[in-house]
């Protein structure tokens, strides 16, 4: 494993290399970590991205400024083993959810902040179970979509089902992208303009979601000030 900074915790490239020679590994953790487990500034969808990217390309392949040095990986493999460990964080995360997981929330914390938490119970009044299908592609709460379906007592067995759909919609999705669109050489070298356009598309649902409260509460403003 190679030398890591906490500044390159968003970095998917940087991630990849410090496992060296054991990336899927390492990728797989973050794929857990991020999908229930408390901790949801990792970068998922930039990281799978890329994976899906280096399948193709290799070890030695320039992805923008950087250079990947890590172990190479088997496309298939990836397909298979980044759903699994998708589901399995968000089944710890619904377990803490489901025995009292919202105490960890608060509304001043840097990371577990309870509006994320009132986002995601948000999106389960509004997309009931297609939320775990909906929220893998929202960063933060697709972290905190399954905590606050166990504060919610989902049922077991349909937050298993949603729960499966949705993270291999979500991880394999975005690996075969990075397969198909890594063929091209304009992506890879500019690799943090893509990036850039994956995240301005994941918090759009969130950006349109405050720009209807707002829209919201100035209606209902205007029509006090009128009665």
């Amino acid at each position: 494993m190679q030398a890591f900074a906490l500044k390159d915790i968003t970095d998917p490239v940087a991630v990849l290399n410090a496992f060296g020679g054991i990336a899927l590994v390492g990728l797989l953790l973050v794929v857990f970590i991020e999908s229930g487990v408390l901790f949801p500034v990792l970068p998922g969808d930039s990281l799978l991205f890329v994976a899906g990217l280096l399948t193709a390309a290799g070890t030695g392949t320039a992805v923008g400024e950087a250079t990947y040095t890590g172990s190479a990986m088997s496309l298939p493999v990836l397909l298979i083993a980044t759903p699994i460990a998708a589901i399995l964080g968000s089944q710890v995360g619904y377990f803490i959810g489901r025995f009292g997981g919202e105490k960890f929330f608060k509304p001043d914390a840097r990371f577990l902040k309870t509006k994320y938490l009132d986002e995601s119970h948000e999106f389960f009044e509004k997309y009931g179970p297609a939320t775990l299908i909906l929220a893998r592609f929202v960063p933060f709460v697709r972290t905190f979509a399954p905590i606050a379906a166990g504060a919610a007592q989902m049922k077991y067995v349909k937050f298993v089902i949603w729960n499966a759909i949705g993270a291999v919609i979500w991880a394999d999705g975005i690996i075969l992208l990075g397969v198909w669109l890594g063929k091209i050489d304009w992506v890879r070298t500019n690799i943090d303009t893509i990036f850039i356009g994956i995240v301005l598309v994941s918090v759009l649902p969130i950006l349109w979601g405050v720009v209807k409260k707002y829209l919201a509460g100035r209606r209902a403003s205007a029509t006090d000030s009128g009665a």
